[in-house]
């Protein structure tokens, strides 16, 4: 990755770069809401063209602005803002560079974190697993921030669009924010429902089998409005 030198503004940004600054600012002060971080844990990253707008390092998301606008260019170059972005950069730009990703969503959610301790695959105990393109892996454990960390979730998300870290947290990745906030919420949903059926003693969850979670993944592809 290119040196990254922070603290002088590049440029200004595009409109479409501050309407899409503002709409990441708003997911990440909804994963603090949602229960699915604390404090400024975890990420939040949008791609405009060549421009990967994040959420800066260590900075609360309730005190972000228009003006604290933070974005690289694929190589990790600072073009805009003076913040330093997240330590998680290279994960994320990991994720741009190998799939069809405009945004990607990662988060501590606790019960998605828990189970990333528990199985090396979340098992499918309903059919939104067919949402994420199928049994949701859990990439190997690495510190935050390394390259090693980004491998390793490049290998969980083949085929996927969500993965989770062991002891670490979660990352889903999509065409819009909407849609990557959508399947960390759906994944952390998941993990809770697994943890609360497998707890029950005597008791062994129902799991789907590999063809009723392609089904389900061929009908969700169609499920909604037209358009």
């Amino acid at each position: 990755m290119a040196e990254q030198r922070y603290g002088q503004r590049r440029r200004d940004p595009l409109p479409e770069e501050t309407d899409a600054w503002e709409a990441l600012v708003a997911a990440a002060r909804r994963t603090v809401a949602d229960g699915l971080v604390v404090g400024t844990s975890g990420n939040v990253s949008v791609r405009v063209g060549d421009t990967v707008l994040v959420t800066p390092s260590g900075v609360p998301y309730d005190r972000l602005t228009p003006d604290d606008v933070t974005g690289v260019d694929l190589t990790g170059r600072q073009v805009l803002g003076t913040l330093v972005p997240t330590s998680e950069l290279p994960m994320h730009l990991a994720v741009y560079a190998t799939t069809d990703a405009r945004a990607v969503v990662h988060t501590h959610a606790v019960h998605a974190t828990a189970v990333s301790t528990l199985v090396l695959e979340l098992p499918p105990v309903h059919y939104m697993t067919g949402a994420l393109g199928g049994p949701v892996r859990v990439a190997p454990y690495a510190p935050y921030g390394t390259p090693e960390l980004a491998e390793n979730v490049l290998r969980a998300l083949e085929g996927r669009t969500g993965c989770l870290l062991r002891n670490h947290g979660t990352l889903t990745h999509g065409t819009t924010l909407d849609q990557a906030y959508d399947r960390t919420a759906q994944l952390e949903w998941m993990c809770s429902l697994w943890l609360k059926a497998s707890s029950v003693p005597h008791h062994t969850p129902s799991l789907l089998t590999e063809s009723q979670i392609t089904e389900a993944g061929t009908r969700l592809r169609n499920y909604g409005q037209p358009g």
